[in-house]
Formats: structure tokens, sequence, C-alpha cells
């Protein structure tokens, strides 16, 4: 009898018992998931070794040359193991194809700031805020001018770095399209790779310019706001748009390795 009258407490007693030990476990078990499931990335730690042992490397490749330049000697000067640096870098092209994505992202972010007028304001602007990114680099880029040119592996042509060009050779054919005085689709995306292309020669010329503060490459960039409204008139001629659209294609067959949108009956 009396252990009928004890069964009823000790039987609560038992159930809350038991109701807080499920709510111990599921506590305890959300902490140990938070732990494990902490924001995907590098920690902080990590994302400043990866930047030491980029920013090494492109000054070590500028200074001294890709060829010269290895894996080992930029993680010694990064006061890193090379072991670390293969997990971020696993080779020169990695650095390279990073250095590529950095540069050309910096660009297309500033280029948004394009404004409306014809397609030869919007190709300076274009050329000049590629030469202002571009200008805190100088170095590096020159000491990578046998790379970024004549290399069919890692050079600006290359597959690897097909993406970066295509952002920055976008911005030149936004430049273009987007213009108040856009010809037709076909010649604008033409003239827009071209003018892409007439961009690389002139960073190439600034790149080997001796003058002081490249006061060449300045005079080189009004010479073109001079000339390309004179350009801009000859586009009027069926035998020029013909030559432009000509050029483009032969241009992408033997650098762009893309005859994906050939001119049509548009020109």
């Amino acid at each position: 009898m009396n252990q009928r009258r004890n069964s009823g407490p000790v039987t609560l007693l038992r159930f809350w018992l038991n109701h807080v030990l499920i709510i111990m476990n599921m506590f305890t078990e959300n902490v140990k998931r938070r732990k494990r499931g902490r924001p995907a990335g590098q920690s902080a730690q990590g994302a400043a070794a990866r930047d030491r042992l980029y920013q090494t490397a492109i000054r070590m490749l500028g200074e001294r040359g890709y060829e010269a330049t290895t894996l080992r000697d930029i993680a010694k000067h990064a006061h890193v193991s090379v072991g670390l640096l293969y997990r971020y870098f696993p080779s020169k092209r990695a650095v390279i194809l990073a250095f590529y994505d950095e540069l050309s992202a910096d660009y297309a972010r500033q280029a948004l700031a394009m404004p409306r007028g014809t397609w030869r304001e919007r190709f300076i602007f274009a050329l000049q805020t590629s030469l202002n990114v571009l200008g805190p680099h100088r170095v590096a880029l020159r000491g990578l001018i046998p790379v970024l040119v004549g290399d069919p592996e890692e050079g600006v042509f290359a597959r690897s770095a097909a993406f970066s060009r295509m952002r920055v050779q976008g911005v030149f054919e936004e430049a273009v399209v987007g213009s108040t005085d856009v010809p037709t689709r076909t010649l604008a995306e033409a003239i827009g790779r071209l003018l892409y292309l007439v961009h690389l020669a002139v960073l190439l010329w600034w790149l080997l310019d001796k003058s002081s503060k490249q006061r060449a490459t300045t005079a080189l960039v009004l010479l073109f706001q001079q000339v390309l409204p004179s350009a801009g008139l000859t586009l009027r001629l069926p035998p020029v748009r013909r030559f432009v659209v000509s050029a483009d294609e032969l241009l992408r067959e033997a650098l762009f390795n893309d005859l994906s949108e050939k001119g049509g009956a548009d020109q």
C-alpha cells in the first residue's frame, strides 16, 4: 500500500529527470553541431597567409622574371613552408591566373562607372580606366611581359585565362554596344573586340615606355582622342565596315580561336 502511495511522486520525479536529460542532450548536441558547422572558407590566419604568399609571388615574379623565380624561393621569402605554398598555389601558373583574376575583377568594377556617350568617348574611358587599374602593378607586369604576350599556356590569350580576358574584353564591347551612336550589332561587337586589341597594344606601349612618368603614353591616348572621330566617319562607308568585320574574324581565329559569331548580312 505504501509502495503504491510512493510510486506517484517517484514516477513524476523520473519523468522530469528524463526530460531534463533530453533537453541537456539537445543543447549539447547543438553546441557540437555549431562547432562542426562553422562557415566554410579560410580562417583569418589562412587568408592572411595566402595574401602574403600571393603578394610575395607577384613581387618576385616582377623583379626576377617568370623563369628565374621558383616556388621554393617564394615560400622562403614569405617565411612559410613549401607545403603551405602548394596548398594555395600549386604552380606558378596558379599565381599568374590569380593575378589576372584580381586585376580583371577590379577593372570590371571600376568600368561600371562608364558614362553615356559615343563609342569613341566610352573607349577612351575604358582605356584610361585600364591604365589606372594597372598603374600600381606596372613593375610586376613589366617582368611578366614575355609570359603575358608570348606564352600560349599562361598568356593573355591562353584558354586558362579566358575568363579574366572576357571580363575585360566585355567592357570594350559594351563601350560600343551601349553607346549613343551604336552601329549594327555585328559591327558593334566587331569594333568592340578590335578596340580591346588596340587597348592591349597601348598597354604594351605603356609597359615599355621609358619617358618620364610615361608621358609618351599619355600623349598617345590624347592622339587617339583626336583621331577616333574621323574613324567614326569612315565607318559609314560599306567597304570599311566589311573590312572591320573581316579583320575581326581573322583576329578571333588567330588569337581567340573563336568564330562562333561571324558577321552577317547586317553589316
